[in-house]
Order: structure tokens, then sequence, then C-alpha cells
């Protein structure tokens, strides 16, 4: 059954960086814009990243400046670099398409930022 699959997650202290990465078994990335969504305890799933077919990305407010999402189409992943962390980054990540109706979701991989 295809899957995505999201993995680089883990604690860091507020300003430190972290590396996500998105692959999947049985999804092809390459024909779709992509993106990265997280979501917090209590709050509904916000889209922080997006990445075209050929590489032009968007970004939440919140996040500009500190995230680069890129993607690997060989590879068939997508990547978040997370810079200068803060608390309020704190939530479950998970990637997925856009503007298509999405796949099913994967697990998610918890980013939580705390000293």
């Amino acid at each position: 059954q295809a899957q995505l699959v999201e993995s680089g997650g883990g604690l860091v202290q507020p300003g430190g960086s972290l590396r996500l990465s998105c692959a999947s078994t049985g999804r092809i990335f390459s024909t779709h814009v992509m993106g990265w969504y997280r979501q917090a305890p209590g709050k509904q799933r916000e889209l922080v990243a997006t990445i075209t077919m050929t590489g032009s990305t968007n970004y939440a407010d919140s996040v500009k400046g500190r995230f680069t999402i890129s993607r690997d189409n060989a590879k068939n992943t997508v990547y978040l670099q997370m810079n200068s962390l803060k608390p309020e980054d704190t939530a479950v990540y998970y990637c997925n398409r856009i503007y298509s109706v999405p796949w099913s979701w994967g697990q998610g991989t918890q980013v939580t930022v705390s000293s």
C-alpha cells in the first residue's frame, strides 16, 4: 500500500536546526506540487511550505526566512530544512501533495523545540 513516510524530527533547543525528509513507497512526487504541513496540539493542520515541480517555493509568514523546502525528484523525496527554530514550531510535521485530493496522510514526524 502506498505510504508517505516523514522522518528527521526530534528534540532541539531554540535556535537549533533540523532537516526533515519525506519519501514514499508507491507515490510519485515529480508530477505534483508538494507541501509540508504541521499540526500543533489542539490546533488545525497548517500548510507551511510548498514547492512546484520546477522548484518554485512559497512559505507561510511564520516560517519565511527560516525554513527551506526542496525536492529531489530522482530520489522521490521532499525536504524541509528548518533553522532558527522556535518553541512555537513544535508540532507534528507532514508532507502531502497540493492542489489535488491529498494522499493518505503519513504518521508525520514530531518536532519539539524546547530548552
